[in-house]
C-alpha cells in the first residue's frame, strides 16, 4: 500500500522540518523579545526602529524574504554563513529568513502581553530605583509570557507550516521531498495525505500542550 514511499527519506525530510522549526523558533523568540523591548522602550530611536521593522517585515511575503537571503545575501553579497557546503548554507539562510520574519509576530504577541501588565507595577518598580531593563526583565516580561503562551503557540504552529517555503531555495525539507515524489510517482493523493498527516503529527500535540500550559499558567487578575 505504501510502496511509493520506498527509496525516499520521508523521516529525514520531516527531521529537517523539525530542525528548521526549532532553530528558527529559538532565534525568533530571542529577536522578538528584543524587538518588543524596543517597542516599549523610552528611547524614541529604538521605538521607531522596532515599529518600522515589525510593520515592514509583517507586510513582506515570506517567500520574498527567503529568496532574498539566498539570492541577495549569498549570491550578491557573498554571505556564506560560515560554510562552503551548499546544503548547509541553504539551511542556515532559511533559518535566518524564517527568524527575521517570525520575530515580527513574536514581538507583537509579547507586546500584547506587556500591555496586560498593570502600569502601576512598572511605576512602583521605577519608584524603588529599578532601571527600565530591570523592570522589564524582573517584573513585566515574566507576567507577559504567562499571558501570551497561547498566541506564541499559534506563531510556532505557523512557523512549522512556513518551513515549507524553504523549498524555494532548495532546502531538503518535507515540502521539497513531497514535490519530488509527486513528480516521480503516480500516487498524488496518497503522497499528499502522508505529508499532511506528518504536519498534523508535528503541530497538533504542540498546540494542545501549549494551550494546556497557557491555561495552567494564566495570570489571575
Amino acid at each position: 500500500m505504501f510502496d511509493f514511499l520506498e527509496g525516499y527519506d520521508v523521516l529525514g525530510a520531516f527531521w529537517t522540518t523539525v530542525q528548521l522549526t526549532v532553530f528558527s523558533g529559538v532565534g525568533s523568540l530571542v529577536w522578538g523579545i528584543l524587538l518588543a523591548a524596543m517597542r516599549v522602550s523610552p528611547v524614541p530611536l529604538m521605538r521607531g526602529f522596532g515599529t518600522a521593522y515589525v510593520n515592514i517585515v509583517r507586510n513582506i511575503p515570506l517567500t520574498i524574504i527567503i529568496l532574498f537571503t539566498s539570492l541577495g545575501l549569498a549570491d550578491i553579497f557573498g554571505v556564506t554563513m560560515g560554510t562552503e557546503d551548499f546544503k548547509i548554507q541553504g539551511f542556515r539562510l532559511a533559518v535566518l529568513g524564517l527568524t527575521a520574519y517570525t520575530a515580527a509576530f513574536v514581538c507583537e504577541a509579547i507586546r500584547s502581553g506587556i500591555n496586560t501588565v498593570p502600569v502601576g507595577q512598572a511605576e512602583a518598580a521605577r519608584a524603588i530605583g529599578l532601571s527600565f531593563t530591570q523592570t522589564l526583565r524582573i517584573i513585566v516580561l515574566p507576567q507577559a509570557f504567562r499571558s501570551v503562551i497561547g498566541p506564541l503557540a499559534n506563531v510556532l504552529i505557523a512557523l512549522t507550516k512556513n518551513t515549507t517555503v524553504a523549498a524555494a531555495i532548495g532546502v531538503a525539507e518535507a515540502a521539497t521531498l513531497m514535490k519530488t515524489m509527486i513528480e516521480n510517482e503516480a500516487q498524488t493523493l496518497a503522497i499528499g495525505a502522508v505529508f499532511a498527516l506528518g504536519f498534523v503529527v508535528l503541530t497538533l500535540p504542540t498546540g494542545l500542550f501549549l494551550g494546556w500550559l497557557g491555561k495552567r499558567l494564566a495570570v489571575k487578575r
